[in-house]
């Protein structure tokens, strides 16, 4: 629906999620990249508010059934998210070279 606004919430994970990627960049590469890396990362996040319903389903949950979280991308990073009323929760922001399989099923499914 055009022009409808969300408001973005990180959960406990995904801001987790973004420390751990920025700490590693920093130390690995330069500050400089850690800050880029994050500063796109939470561009993708704010786009969020108004393109809410653009991401796609998640290959992994589609392959058990699963259509209730959305993702989008600043590559290589995957940011996945679940729309609920006019809230956008944030889950998981990972590399999408991990091993998504077990990291969406231990964040999202509890397994």
């Amino acid at each position: 629906m055009a022009g409808l606004k969300y408001e973005v919430l990180l959960t406990d994970g995904a801001e987790q999620d973004l420390e751990s990627i920025y700490d590693y960049i920093a130390e690995f590469d330069c500050k400089a990249n850690a800050d880029h890396v994050l500063d796109h990362l939470l561009e993708v996040v704010e786009s969020l508010t108004f393109l809410s319903e653009r991401g796609a389903y998640p290959k992994e949950l589609v392959a058990l059934g699963i259509r209730d979280y959305r993702q989008t991308a600043f590559k290589p990073y995957r940011v996945i998210y679940r729309v609920m009323g006019q809230k956008v929760y944030i889950y998981v922001i990972a590399d999408g070279r991990r091993d998504m399989q077990s990291l969406l099923a231990r964040r999202l499914l509890g397994v």
